[in-house]
Order: structure tokens, then C-alpha cells, then sequence
């Protein structure tokens, strides 16, 4: 009940991150949202990392923390404010429901996660649905779609890596202690890129502060990276990543709903079809994960 209630908790929440990221696209660009977010969902949990790193009693695999600061939160989450300079936040979010597939694809490559076939199939059927949002013309995802499509693809790749990573070497590590630091090698990671691509950033911030700014930014940063984030690991370390990645069939979900409401965005045939694909793709490759698994379990007791 527990895995539950944090699996739908951190799909409300993110639900509405991808309208929050629309709203600091402008004033904020694609790395300063970035570093935006990280930072703020760091300092939420700065206090409760305090308590936490005076009770750690070998030192930290940084090797391994940074890489996930990095692939989990920096990158990934660029990628998605890059997408949504082009595509609407709808379309994203239901991009974003191809984490799973990206995740049994990463676990296979890199890992050595055996997959069986019904997982090949749920993948296939996923790209399936991809192929629907882009109309059926694969082409176009080399040319004027990969800004969009394929940066949205990346980046549930980089989501996928993440979750194997964190299962295979970060498990054991206290979940606010690797949540507080790999947020804050994200937001470094962004306030470099930031001063590299947008020297002007903290300019523009102060000029465009408003209400709607500062709602986003806590919106997006202390909820949906602070809290959320801390969710997330609690679902990869206790449910495992390919449960912790089924989030993503509920995100889109309240995606479709917010984006509609708040930034009028269409709810159209294709997005609703790929959706439903996508679904199919995702529900085949994590249902025949969860089957492996109890046939590990039930052959390891005997």
C-alpha cells in the first residue's frame, strides 16, 4: 500500500511538472530550468540530508553519485525542457511514458538483464506508438522532429540508465542523503551550462520575476524535484526500477489533463492513439518483468 500511495503521489506531482517547465522556458531558457529546479529541490532536503550524512558509516561512492546526479537529473532533464521548446507538454509527458521500454532496452545492453519475449514485444509495440506521434514518418526524426520527438526519447533513456544504475550500485545508500547530492551536481551541471549558453540568465530572471515564476519554481523545484525525486528512489530501492519506471502510466494521464486546463493545449487523435500504445508497449514489458522476478524469487527459496 505504501509502494502504492508513492507511486501515485509522485505521478500527480509530476503530472504537472511539465506544465511548470512550459512556464520557465521563457524567462529562465533550457539549462537555467535546470538549474532552477535542481537547486530548489536540493535545498528542501539540505536539512534533512544534515541529519542523515552525521549517521553514514563508510564513505560515499562519488563515482557513482555523481554519474547519477548527472545522467538522472541533469541531462535528462535538459533534454525535456529542450523538447518542450517545440513540442506542447502533453506530447512530452506521453514521450515520457516510454521510460520503461527505455529501461528493459538500457538493462539488456548495459546490465545484462535478460529479457524474454513478451518484454520484445511490449518494446516493439512501444516504438509502435512513437511512430504515431510522429504520423507514421519515421524521417522526419532526423530532421525537423528530433529536437522534440528524439530529445524526449533520450531523455526517458537517461531515465532508463538511471534506475539500473542506482539498482545495481547505489541500493544500500540512504535514499535523502543520494537524492540531496545528485540534485545539487545537477544544479551545478546547470549553472555552468547556463553561463556557457545564457550569460544574460540571472538578468533576465530578476526582470521577469513574477507570481507565475515563482509558482513554477516551486512547483517544479520543490515538489517536483525535491519530494518527487525522494519518491522516486523510494520506489527503485523498495519496488525496484521497472516499478518505479510504471509511474509513467499515470503522469501522461494528468499531463493530458493540466495541459489542456492551464495552457489550452489540443488533446489530439494521434496523441491519444500513441498513448494507448505506448500503454500496451509499457504494461507488456513491465508485467513480464514482474513475472521474472517472482520466478527468480520463488527458484532462489528452493
Amino acid at each position: 500500500m505504501r509502494l502504492f500511495s508513492a507511486l501515485v503521489s509522485l505521478s500527480l506531482i509530476w503530472g504537472l511538472s511539465f506544465v511548470f517547465i512550459e512556464n520557465l522556458l521563457v524567462p529562465a531558457g533550457v539549462w537555467g530550468t535546470v538549474f532552477l529546479r535542481c537547486l530548489a529541490g536540493a535545498v528542501i532536503l539540505t536539512p534533512f540530508f544534515l541529519l542523515k550524512k552525521k549517521k553514514l558509516s563508510s564513505p560515499l561512492p562519488w563515482k557513482a553519485v555523481i554519474t547519477l546526479g548527472i545522467v538522472n537529473a541533469a541531462l535528462p532533464w535538459g533534454l525535456i525542457a529542450l523538447s518542450q521548446t517545440v513540442i506542447t507538454s502533453n506530447t512530452a509527458a506521453v514521450l515520457n511514458a516510454t521510460t520503461p521500454i527505455m529501461t528493459g532496452l538500457i538493462g539488456f545492453f548495459i546490465f545484462s538483464v535478460a529479457l524474454r519475449k513478451q518484454q520484445w514485444a511490449g518494446i516493439a509495440i512501444g516504438f509502435i506508438g512513437i511512430l504515431v506521434l510522429m504520423n507514421l514518418d519515421v524521417t522526419t526524426l532526423f530532421h525537423e522532429n528530433f529536437v522534440g520527438i528524439g530529445t524526449m526519447v533520450l531523455a526517458a533513456s537517461c531515465y532508463g540508465f538511471g534506475s539500473q544504475f542506482t539498482k545495481r550500485y547505489l541500493k544500500g545508500l540512504d535514499i535523502i542523503v543520494l537524492t540531496t547530492i545528485s540534485l545539487y551536481i545537477g544544479a551545478a551541471a546547470g549553472a555552468v551550462l547556463t553561463a556557457i549558453f545564457d550569460p544574460y540568465f540571472y538578468k533576465t530572471i530578476l526582470l521577469s520575476a513574477d507570481r507565475n515564476l515563482f509558482i513554477s519554481l516551486i512547483g517544479l523545484g520543490c515538489f517536483g524535484s525535491g519530494i518527487a525525486h525522494l519518491l522516486l528512489y523510494y520506489l527503485i530501492n523498495n519496488g525496484g526500477p521497472e516499478y518505479a519506471s510504471t509511474v509513467t502510466y499515470l503522469v501522461p494521464l494528468s499531463a493530458l489533463f493540466w495541459g489542456n486546463f492551464l495552457l489550452g493545449e489540443p488533446v489530439t487523435q494521434n496523441l491519444v492513439v500513441g498513448l494507448i500504445i505506448i500503454f500496451s508497449g509499457v504494461f507488456l514489458t513491465s508485467q513480464n518483468t514482474k513475472f521474472l522476478k517472482n520466478r527468480l524469487t520463488m527458484k532462489g527459496r528452493g
